[in-house]
């Protein structure tokens, strides 16, 4: 079991960035968040406390490089100006330090934005076949993403449908079912 240490827990903590929500309304998506809203202050100290962990030459546990990961969104000024490919590979290095099934979903949704939506499909397909994601509400979210973004709406609908039967955040729920309506 990894426990991590001052340095990269500090990393985590300082670099990790709120999602920002509407008062009582839907949360705001990644692609529509208003990035000046952003805490610079604190994505400040989260590089700097990742430049210090890096520094260090131990190489970063799961913790720093989540950091990682959040500083490449940090330091973009837009989604399509993130360097996915750079996530695409600290995925696949957290992948190895702390493998999990979101781990790998993850990964599969920066190769979309890297590399299309096919390749992505496939990752998750591939996923979905070993059932260690059966039950939660994110493969079916993400295949339905990447459904649309393919033009197959009606197997996105249906996908986007069974997510939001699965998820039990009624705010995402709220989501889910409003992108499934817009499909129709």
């Amino acid at each position: 079991m990894y426990v991590p240490d001052a340095t990269s827990s500090t990393t985590c903590t300082s670099t990790r960035l709120s999602s920002p929500s509407t008062g009582g309304r839907l949360s705001v998506l990644l692609e529509d968040q208003d990035r000046r809203r952003w805490d610079r202050s604190a994505i400040r100290r989260g590089r700097a406390a990742l430049d210090r962990a890096t520094a260090a030459g131990r190489g970063l546990g799961p913790y720093g490089l989540q950091a990682a990961i959040a500083a490449c969104h940090a330091a973009a000024p837009s989604v399509a100006e993130t360097d996915w490919e750079s996530i695409v590979l600290l995925y696949e290095a957290l992948g190895r330090v702390a493998p999990s099934p979101v781990v790998e979903l993850n990964r599969a949704v920066a190769v979309a934005m890297a590399s299309g939506p096919q390749q992505a499909l496939d990752l998750v397909d591939d996923l979905a076949a070993t059932g260690r994601l059966s039950g939660s509400h994110l493969l079916p979210t993400v295949r339905g993403e990447l459904l649309t973004r393919l033009g197959r709406t009606t197997e996105a609908r249906a996908e986007l449908e069974l997510a939001a039967r699965l998820c039990r955040n009624a705010r995402e729920r709220s989501v889910l079912l409003r992108k499934a309506a817009a499909l129709s």
